[in-house]
């Protein structure tokens, strides 16, 4: 994750092709696979747990891949012990759903796992300044959370920017509304890790606009 990547989501899969969808973007050069998670509570929908992901942990294992699990949940500290568990490479839980940030983040690395630190639009960057020695990833929400599909929020490059001025070297991963056409903004303001779910298995060749995203944005 150190490098700059496009990690397609699976939000946006087929689940009745899941493994063949994910072995298609993986064949194209995907290294990290984004998995989306939510409650019902933290964002209105709900859509997959730790089950989903450890079902494709081997296939992208296999290929030299990473899981990304981004949890938008509330009280995430109960829930990561099971996503390492289905083998969780990185897990990145919102500053907005715990008050126990340094506690959560200490306890996902004690898993062998990343941690990363997520914040919606309208929270400011100073909500990580404390956690800057604590997280591996910095998520920055370039749309609101809970759907797929949504427009890339026109200022959020502005933001990644002023983000990348607070923790300095680390990893800082965009998501939502990432596509060629957004890529490459947020690229030139900082961000090496891009979650494309629509803009990828929303294609008609998911391989394809794979590849035209990672192009746009600079990335391996």
């Amino acid at each position: 994750m150190l490098e700059r990547r496009v990690a397609p989501s699976i939000l946006s899969a087929d689940f009745s092709q899941l493994g063949a969808q994910v072995g298609e973007v993986l064949s194209a050069g995907a290294k990290v696979i984004h998995v989306d998670v939510m409650d019902g509570h933290f964002v209105p929908p709900i859509t997959i747990g730790p089950l989903v992901a450890g079902s494709i942990a081997d296939l992208v294992h296999d290929a030299g891949g990473a899981i990304d699990v981004h949890l938008m949940i509330e009280q995430p500290d109960r829930h990561i012990e099971e996503f390492a568990k289905a083998g969780a490479d990185c897990i990145t839980f919102h500053a907005e759903a715990t008050p126990h940030i340094n506690r959560t983040l200490h306890g996902i690395r004690e898993l062998g796992c990343k941690a990363g630190l997520a914040i919606n639009p309208g929270t400011a960057v100073t909500a990580v300044s404390e956690s800057v020695d604590d997280a591996d990833v910095f998520l920055c929400m370039t749309v609101n959370p809970g759907w797929g599909g949504q427009p890339f929020i026109p200022d959020s490059p502005d933001k990644v920017r002023r983000l990348a001025d607070v923790v300095g070297g680390a990893t800082i991963e965009v998501d939502g509304g990432i596509d060629p056409g957004t890529a490459h903004g947020v690229a030139a303001a900082g961000a090496t890790l891009f979650v494309a779910g629509s803009a990828v298995f929303g294609a008609d060749d998911p391989a394809a606009a794979y590849v035209a995203i990672a192009e746009a944005s600079g990335a391996t």
